[in-house]
Parts: structure tokens; sequence; C-alpha cells
């Protein structure tokens, strides 16, 4: 009898065992020439006249570049606009303080009413000079030179409540602004408005004789 040669058992493989290595095998291999053939096209003309040159493209930089320029000129816009509101806010302080300097003028009169009031003063004694009756010379000389004064100061007056009221309705239109309108402001230009009411009512007053009525012949008569 022949001596038998003494073999190593093997474990069994399954049936599918061998086809699933297979197969991943394959995957793998086609994956893998998938990558080689995409990395060449995801370089892009930029890349490879920067890999050939030797310089390495720094895209970053660019960007950051962007950004701090776009940075710096919306600075520029905020400082534009910061501008803009302290140019309005003195503008509208500047128009309530005149408002009420006018409105004192109209209730006190200027040099220009006076100025007027000497014109017709004169003119008055220069018609009544050859001759006139008592009355045509208080009219001419007296109530002539009243009434400008009177029409001096109410404009004057006009004048003070046409600027007050822009004031207060100014921030109403155009762009609205960042900061309110300080209290002050609009506390001044009220009163620039009252003052303008008041001198206006007193000329029309004056102009129209309702305040005060005009000396007629016969109580200069009387007096003398």
């Amino acid at each position: 009898m022949n001596p038998t040669t003494p073999t190593t058992p093997t474990a069994p493989v399954a049936e599918g065992d061998e086809e699933k290595k297979t197969a991943k095998k394959a995957v793998t291999d086609t994956a893998g020439a998938k990558d080689a053939a995409a990395r060449p096209d995801t370089a892009g003309p930029h890349d490879e006249a920067g890999t050939e040159s030797g310089e390495p493209t720094d895209r970053g930089a660019d960007a950051d570049a962007d950004l701090d320029a776009a940075e710096q000129d919306f600075d520029l816009d905020l400082d534009d606009d910061e501008s803009d509101n302290e140019s309005a806010g003195l503008g509208a302080a500047a128009a309530a303080v005149v408002s009420v300097g006018l409105g004192i003028v109209s209730l006190t009169g200027a040099w220009s009413g006076r100025v007027a009031a000497e014109r017709e003063t004169l003119i008055g004694q220069i018609k009544t000079s050859s001759g006139g009756s008592a009355a045509q010379q208080i009219s001419e000389i007296y109530g002539d030179a009243w009434h400008a004064t009177a029409l001096v100061n109410g404009l004057f007056g006009v004048v003070a409540l046409l600027v007050g009221i822009y004031v207060l309705v100014r921030p109403a239109f155009g762009a609205p602004s960042a900061r309110p309108q300080a209290g002050w402001v609009r506390a001044v230009a009220m009163g620039g408005i009252a003052l303008g009411a008041i001198g206006v009512l007193i000329s029309v007053g004056m102009y129209f004789d309702l305040i005060v009525a005009l000396p007629t012949a016969a109580a200069a008569a009387t007096g003398s």
C-alpha cells in the first residue's frame, strides 16, 4: 500500500464570494480611471498657465482685495450720508432762528419800514404844498406813511411764517433722515411762526385802520 500524502484542508468557498471580489475590483478600477480622466478637465486655462509659468494662482487674495474695496466704498457712502444729515440739521436750525428773527422784526419794525414811511411823508408834503384840505394833508402825510410801515412789517411777518412752516414740514419730504429733527429746532420754528402770525395780524389791523383810526379834520380843529 502506498503511503498517502497528507493534504492541508482548505476552507470551503461560497459560490458568490469569488464573483463579489471580481465585481468590487472592477468597480474600483473604473472609479480610479474616472478620477484620472476628470483631473485634467478640472484645471482651467488660468490654472494651466499658472502651473507652466511656475507662479501659483492665488484667487483668495483677489477676493480679499475686492472685499476691502467694497467695504471702503460702503464706508464712504456712510460718511456722505452722515455729512448730508448734519448739513440738513444745521440748515433747519439756522432757518428756525431766522424765522424767530423775522418775527421779531415784524413786531418792532425795521429800517426799511422807516425809509418807506419817510418816502410817503415826503410825497404827501409835495402833493399838499400847493394847498389842500386838512383831511387830505392827514391822509397824504400821516396816513400813507403809517400804511407803508404796516405793509413792510407785514411782509416780514409773512416771511417768518413761511420759513417756520418750512422747518416743521421739511422732514416729511425728501429722503428720510437717520436722525430725527431736534426738539429745540421744532420749538424755535414754532416760536417764529407764532411771532410772524402776530406781526401779520397787527400789520393788517394797522393797514386797514382797525386798531387805531386816522385822526379826522374835525378832531384836529378841536384840539387846536
